[in-house]
């Protein structure tokens, strides 16, 4: 290793803005495996899935619709 390094004509990270980050969720086997069939179908993997799709959301501003009904 070298005692110094010249960075003066480094450039910047074009991806810095675009990191990712570790976060912790709990989600539905059944939905785990609903993304990783498509993963399958694709190539692509299942967690890059799951983040385009949730991207995709939050980029249209979706609003969740819930409601209960009775079906009596």
């Amino acid at each position: 290793m070298k005692k110094e390094y010249d960075f003066s004509k480094a450039k910047k990270n074009p991806y810095s803005k675009v990191l990712k980050k570790q976060v912790t969720i709990r989600i539905d086997s059944d939905t785990i495996d609903y993304f990783k069939h498509l993963s399958d179908d694709n190539g692509i993997p299942y967690q890059t899935l799951i983040n385009l799709y949730l991207r995709e959301c939050a980029l249209k501003h979706k609003k969740l619709n819930m409601g209960w009904s009775s079906n009596k």
